[in-house]
């Protein structure tokens, strides 16, 4: 992909020490003088509803189910900033980590983002590739107003100040082109093993599924429960419920804003409905845990576990239910919980929830503690290859996306020249960002979602 690209024959000082040097016959010039800043308004509220993401830069916001509905929690979206396609957006919150982009759409955005239009010479996605680099991150978050991280705010003034590259109209050109190439063939990479990991990751779950709920036995005698998502069970294992099987401990749980976990000593992690997702300097459980999503889209989409063991010490949000097993081998249930269809008892659209009462009511199949071990022990067995070969994988994309990076730094910033090459490839009808590609485990922050 590279192959016989250089760097330019003569560079200069950019005189910024954060930013070195650069092509000797490119500029520089402060943000202010390349975007002005629109502030159009939605008077109907019934233009598509976009959101912005450190991943995935302006998308369409869809409802869960896939249809054009916003997913919104917003009564009404007249009053929302109207977008233009090529228009740069950022979330003035997250800015910092990259939440920001040029739009392949038309829509509109929470009042609370900015909206900017490019000034003619200046090429949107250019400066979408520029401003989402690691380099600009960093200066994004310097100029910025606040004093901690989770309260800095990137300002209309604040934005001006940022310090941009900025090579003769061609040379954007040729670099957004070559970039577009490059990003096809490594999005081509990545689509080809996540696939692999969802192949690797059914199989897995099959082996599990099959174990927890039918045993280790092929010829062992079902009765049939009565109960639709149990089905037939070994004659010799008990239906229950999740009340039964578990103490709850929600009252022990216990939220910290991003306000309160912000300058805290990483020690415990800080669990929510998805895992691990901060660490804070203290803990309130010190046990081994089965925690419940009780909020979010992960309930329908299932892109994430729901059922996750937390061990020794951590703390908990309140959007995870904590449950203790009475008697039951931990990992069996976790398993057994994993494998469950939660949708019968989710309420609500916009916003999923599965509640306490509801979650203690499920019925369950319990297999007897000795025959829980076996399958367990079996399962781990069974499984460790492909767990493997899924850490594997994920250890390639990963390593395949650190290049990217480096790749799209080099290029944007003038260490090697694409001219050549970009002039030299194939033309490809553009396309805007393919939405369903996206890291479905890459959850984003939206303002809204925050205030």
């Amino acid at each position: 992909m590279i192959d016989g690209l250089k760097p330019y024959a003569e560079y200069k000082d950019s005189g910024l020490p954060w930013l070195g040097s650069l092509p000797a016959h490119w500029d520089i010039r402060r943000t202010k003088l390349l975007l002005r800043e629109v502030d159009a308004r939605s008077t109907t509220g019934k233009e598509q509803l976009l959101r912005v993401s450190q991943y995935t830069g302006v998308t369409r916001r869809r409802a869960l189910d896939g249809t054009d509905a916003p997913d919104t929690r917003a009564a009404s979206l007249v009053g929302y900033k109207r977008v233009s396609a090529s228009d740069l957006v950022i979330n003035i919150m997250l800015a910092w980590n990259g939440s920001l982009g040029a739009s392949a759409y038309d829509g509109i955005v929470s009042p609370a983002y900015g909206v900017y239009r490019f000034k003619p010479g200046a090429l949107p996605k250019y400066f979408h590739e520029m401003l989402r680099l690691p380099l600009y991150k960093g200066r994004t978050k310097t100029v910025s107003t606040g004093v901690v991280e989770s309260r800095l705010r990137l300002y209309s003034d604040d934005l001006g100040r940022i310090e941009a590259l900025l090579p003769p109209p061609d040379e954007q050109a040729a670099i957004v082109r070559f970039l577009a190439h490059a990003n096809r063939r490594i999005d081509g990479f990545i689509r080809a093993k996540r696939k692999l990991i969802a192949l690797l990751n059914e199989q897995k779950q099959a082996i599990i599924h099959r174990a927890v709920t039918r045993g280790l036995d092929p010829d062992v005698s079902l009765t049939e429960t009565g109960t639709p998502w149990l089905g037939a069970i070994p004659a010799h294992w008990k239906v229950s419920r999740v009340k039964n099987e578990f103490q709850c401990l929600n009252n022990r749980r216990m939220p910290l804003s991003a306000t309160q976990r912000e300058g805290m000593s990483p020690n415990y992690d800080y669990y929510g409905a998805s895992g691990a997702i901060d660490k804070v300097q203290s803990y309130i459980f010190d046990d081994d845990l089965l925690l419940i999503a009780e909020d979010g889209a992960n309930l329908v989409l299932r892109n994430l576990p729901l059922a996750i063991i937390a061990r020794g010490k951590f703390w908990v949000n309140n959007h995870a239910h904590i449950l203790k097993p009475r008697a039951g081998n931990i990992e069996y249930m976790a398993a057994w919980m994993e494998c469950l269809n939660y949708m019968p008892w989710i309420t609500g659209a916009a916003q999923p929830k599965l509640t306490k009462d509801r979650l203690m009511s499920i019925a369950m199949a319990v297999a007897p503690r000795k025959e829980q071990d076996a399958i367990m022990a079996h399962v781990t067995s069974e499984t460790e290859p492909l767990r493997a070969m899924i850490a594997r994988t994920r250890r390639e994309i990963a390593l395949i996306q650190e290049y990217r990076t480096r790749l799209t730094t080099d290029i944007v910033t003038g260490k090697l020249d694409v001219r050549a090459a970009a002039a030299s490839l194939p033309e490809i009808v553009d396309t805007a960002v393919d939405e369903a590609a996206v890291d479905e485990a890459t959850d984003e922050l939206e303002l809204e979602d925050i205030e």
